[in-house]
């Protein structure tokens, strides 16, 4: 392939998304057409300290104004508020329809009334996060010299990443501007008025948009080898070719401070087996497919050294598994890392199944250094576990908490709130599971049930009962639309159920930890609970000998289950 040596290209996430990893896609994007010839640099806005002031400000103005029993699970509701908001800033050109609205949004995310001087308040700091973003830009185009301008776009980073691209367009005509990203899985999938309206809104200043896997397309649209004429270019544009997996290379992470990030990325399979009612995964991703279990580990060999090296200690053995699920690959890789006698441990998403009912198969994988599983537990109704096609019984979530728990592995239980069909008596039941379960649940985090226009499982099912969560004129400023169902449990229903289910973790000591203060307390409740605990998060930012406590061999895979639900070692 003949190689290009000038074109620079710069690659881009904006704030805000959750800093559990950097970003790993662009990362790999790198790592792919460096062979090319291309001059790449990643720019990391989601960390910078600027971003990250303004994002706590804002939400300290917003908790001002929710009443403490409506502030369950504040901050993901709040990125609704904070996603409109940005995308109503950068739109509004009467500042009574531009408070009235934000009125309106924060009602529907909080049913609550709230002042206009709140409100005012939290313009002006938007006001001032444009201004600094867009003077922070300005000075990354002039300094950089890009010839192209890719953004990776998610739901929460549309209004920002639409904002610099515009400023791009008309500072710098000459760059080529590309989108691609999550977004395309969810609110903007193809097919939905979001994709069309962010194809019109955008079609003066974004020349090309990538839907899907995008090495293979970026490369060779950047080498014009894509249908001419077109402004979307899909996998099927392609004829579906995909990088073949024993061919990835490493993400390049040079350009990222890991330091701010308490996890590194290893992958080890594409996409997801099963389908789920509210999940769109497979739609986005297409075929799952896996990597030879050997690459993956060497892989993740290769970053921790190269992070110890650069004398980066922060969580340079601990990495977050960007599979969809784990459960395809946990044995493989346990096996793998038992097999090297390496110390790296491992954090990532987990369905419920038999293999993890069986107590043996979870103590092995914490020895392989299985830090945390993120299991969607969902629901401890099992008629609502139906309604999602989850295929898996509230039986098999009780054995299987229990036995990463008992394993002392932290176990992070999803919960979705207010999914079509939910009653209140399945809602109990979901309480009456986490009370249960009270001393096995390392972090309880609950959602409300989203419906989005299509793209989910079952959204076809639904359709007739959608309607819009804002007014139809909001469009105007908003831009984008979201929906709601009218069906029960009302989204006013789900809401006030999702504050009781907060209120009842605390009561229970269940905590949902984020800032470091809460992760540290949330530490030492694990270490107190279970035996086997693995260590506390704050060690993997100490500097010194690396941890290699999961080798010890005090943490036995041989043991049974006693009738009263206790274990015998």
């Amino acid at each position: 392939m003949t190689k290009i040596e000038n074109e620079k290209i710069l690659l881009a996430v904006l704030p805000y998304w959750a800093p559990v990893l950097p970003p790993v896609g662009l990362a790999r994007l790198k790592s792919f057409l460096r062979p090319y010839g291309y001059k790449i640099k990643i720019v990391d806005l989601i960390v910078k300290n600027e971003a990250l002031e303004f994002y706590y400000n804002y939400f300290d103005v917003l908790k001002k104004c929710i009443p403490k029993e409506k502030r369950g699970n504040f901050k993901n509701i709040g990125h609704d508020v904070l996603r409109n908001h940005m995308m109503a800033h950068m739109n509004y050109t009467d500042e009574k329809e531009y408070i009235d609205l934000m009125r309106i949004v924060i009602y529907k995310s909080y049913y609550v009334e709230v002042a206009d001087s709140y409100i005012r308040e939290m313009n002006d700091i938007m006001a001032a996060y444009y201004q600094v973003l867009e003077e922070y830009f300005l000075f990354l185009l002039g300094f950089e010299g890009p010839d192209v301008v890719g953004i990776t776009v998610y739901r929460d980073t549309i209004a920002p990443s639409m904002f610099v691209l515009k400023l791009t367009k008309e500072k710098y005509p000459h760059i080529k501007t590309v989108i691609g990203g999550g977004i395309f899985a969810d609110s903007h999938i193809m097919g939905s008025p979001n994709y069309e309206r962010l194809l019109e809104a955008t079609k003066g200043y974004i020349d090309t948009i990538i839907v899907g896997e995008g090495e293979l397309l970026f490369l060779k649209y950047l080498r014009g080898e894509l249908p001419p004429g077109q402004r979307v270019y899909t996998l099927a544009d392609i004829n579906g070719e995909v990088i073949d997996l024993k061919d990835a290379t490493p993400p390049d992470l040079s350009d990222l401070n890991v330091r701010k990030y308490s996890h590194l990325p290893a992958t080890a399979s594409f996409s997801c087996k099963y389908k789920c009612s509210f999940c769109n995964d497979v739609q986005f991703r297409g075929k799952y497919r896996k990597r030879d279990i050997r690459e993956t580990v060497a892989e993740m060999v290769a970053l921790s050294t190269a992070v110890e090296l650069n004398n980066v200690n922060t969580g340079h053995q601990l990495f977050f598994m960007t599979d969809s699920l784990l459960n395809p690959v946990i044995t493989e890789l346990a096996d793998e890392l038992s097999a090297k006698k390496v110390s790296l441990y491992y954090d990532g998403y987990y369905k419920v199944d038999d293999a993890a009912t069986d107590v043996n198969n979870t103590l092995y994988w914490r020895k392989s250094g299985l830090y945390r599983v993120r299991l969607g537990v969902e629901s401890g109704s099992q008629k609502v576990l139906d309604l999602m096609h989850k295929g898996i019984t509230v039986a098999q979530i009780r054995t299987t908490v229990m036995n990463f728990a008992f394993a002392g592995i932290k176990t992070t239980a999803y919960w979705v709130i207010g999914h079509p069909g939910e009653t209140e008596e399945d809602f109990q039941a979901t309480l009456d599971l986490v009370e249960e379960l009270k001393n096995s649940i390392y972090q309880a985090e609950c959602n409300p049930f989203l419906y989005h226009y299509c793209g989910q499982n079952s959204s076809d099912k639904w359709q007739e009962k959608r309607q819009l969560l804002y007014p139809e004129k909001a469009r105007d400023i908003l831009v984008f639309d979201s929906w709601t169902l009218d069906m029960e449990p009302l989204r006013e229903t789900a809401y006030e159920r999702m504050h009781r289910f907060t209120a009842h973790c605390k009561k229970l000591g269940i905590p949902n930890p984020y800032s470091f203060k809460e992760i540290f307390d949330a530490d030492i409740r694990w270490q107190k609970l279970q035996k086997f605990a693995v260590p506390s998060l704050d060690r993997f930012g100490e500097t010194g000998d690396a941890i290699r406590e999961n080798l010890n061999t005090r943490i036995t895979t041989q043991c049974s289950r006693v009738d009263d639900g206790d274990f015998n070692l």
